[in-house]
């Protein structure tokens, strides 16, 4: 670990240099300090701004894999999930039960209405079901829907094979309900959620309003603007000048500097995010389970919390937290890493030095590495996986891109990437391992297709016992990891900022889907 030390890091740094602009251009010109901003709030208009690090350019909710829409409090969900037990809560529905697991009834709640007037009945559920399904093939897999059928308040939903987890896959932020008769999803969705939206400047902000007849009660706000702001370095200035009040994932090196000011607090929880090196299974070089492992044994994951992360965070072995109560205990890790460990797989696999250069049949070993920087900390880790495989003689070329899952999906021209991703947004392993593994898998960008592991996924699917659920997951894991279809990094923590003098009630959530809520409110 030579290319970091205690001073910033060249992403910082230029960051830093340009942050006045990208101020300017996000969040306004207001320069009011944190206190004076929380003493100056007046009756007249209770707004709170928030700042998040992902932009969008499109609020569809079916669609958008930013699910501003729902983190704004635009859109809901039939059922969400309750963080505290791992379990999925009624939302929108008020219950649902199967006994087969292929024919399901959901019982709406009475009273909802959305965001333009118009009683959320089960004919609107069904229609915004349906929507979802046609226009997201990635939600038409996961869901295996059959035939929905709508009786008053009553859906009766039956899929297309046994599926004990359907229930826990209506949390996903693309089942949102939305009023589909509305002329532009793309730029105002109606929801039923506790605000509304009244504008929408695509790349930068929305603006939302109260939602008066909010089933669950109105917020005591008057109002919330919704920014974005990929550069961490911008958003963390942006909270310290007083520009906004809550600032979603401030740069790590900021965060002494930011508790240091008066009425400022930053929160930080575990999640259930990975950081982790996606493979290109369609890549010849890393077809080779040797190059894999060597990849793998190449990162310096303690190194890489401690110094990028500055502790805020925690070594992987496999995707899920090993807190969780799903999560294997990994009986087959290997936990043998270093250079030295790396040329001994790739030697394994035919590679050898020359000249400093690692080679195999008079060819050198070149590999393109995608990141992105709307997580600070991914360009930083490549830049450190690069720097540790060129000492032993592997040439990492880095490619920055804008929008990681379009591109991976579209795009076969990489071979390796840092990627960033909930793992158990459901409270359940099934989630994550169908989502990446599964060759009908939304996430499933390294292309693998391994029958052996889809054998597993498959009967996981099927299986309703929370202890063969768990032995499943734990098997499904275990072959992940044996394999190395893809590397595990670190289990980054949730770090938020805020103006306490100023904001109540925020809740830094696991899931990071419940954001802007009715609870939120200001001094």
């Amino acid at each position: 670990m030579t290319l970091f030390t205690k001073k910033k890091p060249l992403l910082a740094l230029i960051s830093l240099a340009l942050s006045a602009v990208v101020l300017l251009t996000a969040c306004g010109a207001s320069t009011s300090s944190p206190a004076a901003q929380g003493d100056t709030n007046t009756q007249a208009n209770k707004n709170v701004h928030f700042l998040y690090n992902f932009s969008t350019s499109s609020l569809d909710p079916h669609v958008d894999s930013s699910y501003v829409p729902l983190r704004a409090g635009v859109t809901e969900t039939l059922l969400r999930l309750d963080e505290d037990n791992l379990t999925v809560a009624p939302w929108l529905a008020e219950n649902w039960e199967s006994k087969d697991g292929k024919h399901w009834t959901i019982n709406l709640r009475d009273n909802v209405t959305f965001q333009n007037g118009k009683p959320m009945t089960g004919e609107a559920v069904k229609a915004s079901l349906e929507r979802a399904l046609k226009e997201n093939v990635a939600i038409q897999n996961t869901l295996k829907v059959d035939t929905i059928k709508a009786e008053g308040n009553k859906l009766e939903i039956t899929t297309t094979e046994p599926f004990p987890e359907f229930a826990s896959e209506l949390v996903n932020p693309n089942t949102a309900i939305i009023d589909v008769s509305e002329p532009d999803i793309v730029n105002k969705p109606v929801g039923t959620g506790p605000f509304k939206l009244t504008s929408f400047t695509a790349g930068s902000k929305l603006e939302l309003s109260r939602y008066d007849a909010y089933w669950d009660g109105a917020s005591p706000l008057d109002s919330v603007t919704f920014s974005f702001n990929e550069d961490a370095n911008a958003r963390s200035l942006a909270l310290k000048s007083g520009q906004v009040d809550i600032v979603y994932r401030p740069e790590v090196e900021s965060l002494e500097s930011l508790k240091a000011i008066d009425g400022l607090k930053v929160e930080s929880t575990s999640t259930f995010r990975v950081h982790q090196l996606t493979m290109n299974m369609q890549r010849e070089s890393i077809k080779d389970v040797n190059v894999r492992r060597a990849l793998d044994a190449l990162i310096d994951r303690k190194g890489i919390v401690d110094t990028i992360l500055l502790g805020y965070g925690e070594p992987a072995i496999g995707p899920f937290l090993p807190s969780l109560p799903f999560a294997p205990k990994y009986t087959h890790a290997v936990t043998e890493t270093g250079p030295d460990v790396a040329v001994k797989y790739l030697g394994d696999a035919g590679y050898t030095q020359q000249n400093g250069v690692m080679t195999k049949d008079g060819k050198p070993l070149k590999l393109t590495l995608l990141t992105y920087s709307s997580r600070a900390d991914l360009p930083l880790i490549a830049q450190v996986f690069q720097s540790d495989a060129k000492k032993i003689g592997i040439d990492v070329q880095i490619r920055q891109i804008d929008a990681p899952e379009e591109y991976m999906a579209s795009n076969r021209d990489w071979d390796i990437a840092t990627y960033s991703n909930l793992t158990a947004p459901r409270g359940d392993a099934g989630y994550y391992l169908n989502a990446t593994y599964h060759p009908k898998g939304a996430l499933n960008f390294s292309g693998s297709e391994d029958p052996a592991l889809t054998k597993i996924i498959d009967e996981l699917n099927l299986t309703v016992e929370p202890k063969k659920r768990a032995e499943l997951a734990e098997k499904a894991a275990n072959y992940v990891h044996d394999n190395v279809l893809n590397s595990f990094v670190l289990h980054p923590a949730t770090i938020v900022a805020y103006n306490s003098k100023k904001v109540k009630n925020w809740v830094t959530t696991r899931s990071e889907y419940y954001m802007i809520t009715n609870k939120l409110d200001v001094m």
